[in-house]
């Protein structure tokens, strides 16, 4: 037996309610690799799955989590054996598939990546798929030629997960980092993680009538989208580019094309569900060399399962700081 957190729907007035239970191996879903998890995390698409109305999650009941890392207990498949350590993000895994909010989980080998040398499982769930996604982007941006030297990079939902290991990332390799927020208390955590100046949200989340200014940013990841995307594509370099990785901001984007067809503007969309194998390899071992592992720490917010309720409505609300780390040992 072993302990899992359990979303459940009553199917008489089709509210959904969360709640941490026993379960058996038995009830794992098919899969070729069963692993012991260690650790997971909190991400937005956790708090729809876990609230009112169970956001994501298509049939019931269902164990939320989209992302973990632990220990190979057991294998069908040649790649990996048991005592191997292995990370699991993205492939719908805690949508429609059972995820990380469980002791033990049972998934596709295809699925797994193994964890790189230099990150225990702790540190693999402080980066989560937040920082697989913040890898992603800067990987991307730096494919279109964005090089330490250019300018400012600005990084928008700074303070979130996301934004904060994209924050370390970029000043680790050089980057002079401007980091967006709406939250002036969480000015000097992100000047902790490297960031050399702080935006005030109000500044830059609104509209103009210009579709272009002054040229300031060298480069950007975007977890906000929405009008404050739209304000930012004005912004840019000639030819630089924007990594588009969230919609906290709505997935609007009330924009013109004169930063595209006039400054040679890139947006570059990333998507960290379905990557290939060998992109999510190369993103976890850039991630080992490159994210500063003392700037990581300072991320960190422990948590049991028996938090994850409250963490999944506070994530919703844009209270979460940094990486909530959750100890399935708990």
């Amino acid at each position: 037996m072993f302990k899992a957190l359990v979303v459940e729907k009553d199917e008489d007035s089709g509210k959904t309610s969360a709640g941490v239970k026993q379960l058996d191996l038995a009830d794992l879903p098919d899969g070729d690799v069963t692993v012991a998890v260690e650790y997971s995390t909190v991400n937005y698409k956790d708090g729809l799955c876990i609230g009112p109305g169970g956001g994501l999650v298509r049939s019931y009941p269902h164990v939320p989590g989209i992302d973990f890392a632990g220990t190979v207990e057991a294998s069908d498949d040649e790649r990996y054996s048991p005592g191997d350590k292995v990370v699991l993000t993205g492939w719908r895994v805690g949508e429609a598939h059972w995820g990380g909010y469980s002791q033990k989980a049972r998934v596709k080998a295809d699925w797994l990546v193994p964890l790189p040398r230099g990150l225990d499982t702790r540190q693999a769930m402080a980066v989560g798929t937040a920082g697989f996604t913040a890898m992603l982007a800067v990987m991307a941006l730096e494919d279109h030629g964005m090089e330490p030297g250019h300018g400012p990079v600005l990084v928008t939902g700074a303070a979130g997960g996301v934004g904060s290991v994209a924050t370390a990332i970029l000043a680790s390799l050089g980057y002079e980092v401007a980091g967006v927020t709406g939250r002036p208390e969480t000015a000097e955590y992100l000047k902790g993680l490297g960031a050399t100046q702080i935006v005030p949200r109000e500044e830059i989340n609104e509209l103009v009538k210009r579709p272009l200014e002054s040229e300031t940013w060298a480069g950007c990841v975007d977890a906000v989208g929405g009008p404050m995307l739209a304000r930012v594509l004005g912004q840019m370099k000639y030819g630089a580019s924007v990594a588009a990785v969230g919609l906290a901001g709505g997935p609007q984007l009330p924009a013109t094309v004169i930063p595209f067809l006039l400054r040679g503007v890139n947006l570059l969309g990333i998507d960290s569900v379905m990557q290939p194998f060998d992109n999510r390899l190369r993103a976890w071992q850039r991630i080992a060399r490159d994210l500063p592992m003392d700037k990581l720490e300072a991320m960190i917010r422990p948590a049991t399962l028996e938090d994850l309720s409250a963490l999944g409505a506070d994530i919703l609300k844009g209270q979460v700081q940094g990486r909530v780390v959750v100890d399935l040992s708990a």
